[in-house]
């Protein structure tokens, strides 16, 4: 049998990167996929990659309208949600001096008040012993130049974890952050403004990884379906870093 047979999962930030392979792989194993990203084009791709009978929704997880009408949709077509991946994110380099009242607004509503309202707005949704996986950072758990703001965004959601748990024991939902280290996505890549940066982030990596690379979108995904699955049902509030050591050291 699929590891997530039957179940009902809503994949946000589904249309690149780790939550479209996590969205590949959730189908795989059986479960009815809900895919959001905010740009159309790439989100209807993403869907048709993943098959399976996915389901796209528009939408931006900074605005509470965009999260009702997914749900909408959702209890409209499942009923219910069995797993709940809160992915959507992003940031960009600003160092301590250039930091922008428009930045810190922005990385914050995505990371922080888009997790959050996805999470809450989601409840009545969630079924008793649901799975909650909120995509955290190992920037949330250490120091980088430049990058302050969405370091902070991230330490709070290993926070959220920590706090939701409590809130939804009498539910037995379990709630775990996935902490990906650098990772070869579109949203990484982009983090560099010409080739030059970009091949000193990718040879900054090779130095600071005790594996010597990059992930791949596929390798955190794997350790998102083991967090969604019964595999992990005795597993909540925790954080499990798939970053090839760079916060380990």
């Amino acid at each position: 049998m699929k590891r997530l047979e039957n179940k009902v999962a809503v994949i946000t930030g589904a249309n690149s990167g780790i939550g479209l392979a996590t969205a590949r792989l959730f189908a795989r194993e059986g479960a009815k996929i809900f895919m959001t990203g905010r740009r159309m084009p790439e989100l209807d791709a993403a869907v048709r990659e993943v098959g399976h009978g996915a389901r796209g929704v528009q939408g931006d997880v900074a605005k509470l309208a965009d999260l009702d009408r997914l749900f909408a949709t959702v209890k409209a077509e499942a009923g219910g949600i069995d797993i709940l991946f809160a992915n959507a994110g992003g940031g960009e380099f600003l160092p301590l001096g250039e930091i922008t009242e428009e930045h810190f607004d922005g990385t914050f509503a995505t990371n922080v008040k888009g997790t959050l309202f996805t999470v809450q707005k989601a409840l009545p949704l969630l079924k008793n012993g649901a799975s909650i996986i909120l995509t955290g950072s190992t920037a949330g758990s250490k120091g980088t130049p430049g990058f302050s703001v969405y370091s902070a965004s991230k330490a709070a959601i290993r926070n959220f974890a920590r706090t939701w748990i409590l809130d939804l024991a009498g539910r037995n939902i379990r709630v775990n952050v996935l902490a990906p280290g650098p990772t070869s996505t579109p949203g990484w890549h982009g983090l560099a403004d010409n080739e030059e940066v970009h091949g000193a982030m990718v040879s900054q990596v090779a130095t600071i990884s005790p594996l010597g690379r990059l992930a791949e979108p596929e390798e955190t995904a794997s350790a998102a379906l083991f967090l969604a699955s019964d595999d992990s049902r005795f597993v909540t509030g925790s954080e499990l870093f798939v970053d090839g050591g760079v916060a380990q050291i």
